[in-house]
């Protein structure tokens, strides 16, 4: 039962740091869907399914779910990383939260590589 709940937490932390990444340059969105994906399909069913029938953030969560092309994946990983450098560059004067974001978009540029591709 605790397991549950914390589940259903971490969830929505997932969700709102994947919301926020819609917003904030170089903040990935699609891997803090899929972890509130993730941990909702384990602990809460009508959550899961209104995260995936939402009208925009499901929308994140299908094209996942169908597969990303690798022209989609290079544009992408390419608008992130000019987000991520323009950032890092222009607005973040901290060596180590330049640090930080460099490597989120690590992390998201490896979550997107391994993304399947649609079979056709």
């Amino acid at each position: 039962m605790l397991k549950k709940w914390i589940y259903i937490v971490l969830g929505f932390i997932s969700l709102g740091l994947g919301i926020l990444g819609i917003f904030v340059p170089g903040l990935p969105t699609t891997i803090f869907l899929i972890i509130t994906a993730f941990f909702w399909l384990r602990s809460s069913p009508g959550l899961h399914q209104r995260l995936l029938n939402h009208k925009i953030l499901g929308g994140y969560l299908k094209q996942v779910q169908n597969g990303m092309s690798r022209r989609l994946k290079i544009k992408a990983i390419s608008t992130m990383w000019t987000m991520i450098l323009i950032s890092s560059y222009f607005f973040i004067e901290s060596w180590l939260w330049r640090g930080v974001l460099i490597a989120v978009g690590i992390i998201g540029t490896i979550s997107m590589g391994m993304q399947p591709e649609p079979e056709e």
